[in-house]
């Protein structure tokens, strides 16, 4: 499809990819560790691919998911697939803390006004989160290349 942008880019910072799917940083400054899984083929739904696809797609994000969880210690996980905005199959995975702008709303959504005022534990939350990356990033890698 000539006008998708996930068919004619990455969609962020390729971390890594094989024959069917890639995985990327989308490169949000606020949630630097916000990870895409996005299908290559330009599919809508989980049920345009087949069993086999759909498990392999799920496979990945519950890697990225599990790999959230043990480097960065997050307070929650949210797993997305929207597809609204852009129609080709990608899921959004996204590390949250109770002391991150939005929480517990989704990241798209207005923070709540007190939220708002406690920028202080935002600023630590980011700068803790951001030392983490690249060990976050070498860890997701390590895992996504000895599942293949």
């Amino acid at each position: 499809m000539t006008d998708c942008v996930l068919c004619n880019s990455d969609g962020g910072t390729l971390l890594w990819h094989n024959d069917t799917l890639r995985v990327i940083d989308a490169c949000d400054a606020a949630y630097p560790a916000f990870t895409r899984v996005i299908w290559k083929a330009h599919v809508a739904e989980m049920t345009d691919l087949t069993v086999q696809q759909q498990q392999e797609l799920m496979a990945i994000v519950l890697l990225v998911e599990k790999t959230q969880r043990d480097v960065l210690r997050p307070d929650k996980i949210n797993l997305a697939a929207f597809g609204n905005m852009v129609p080709h199959l990608h899921w959004h995975i996204i590390p949250r803390w109770r002391d991150d702008l939005h929480f517990p709303q989704p990241v798209w959504a207005e923070p709540p006004a007190a939220n708002i005022a406690n920028k202080q534990a935002q600023a630590q939350r980011l700068a803790s989160t951001t030392e983490r990356m690249h060990t976050y990033h070498r860890t997701l890698i390590e895992a996504l290349n000895q599942k293949i």
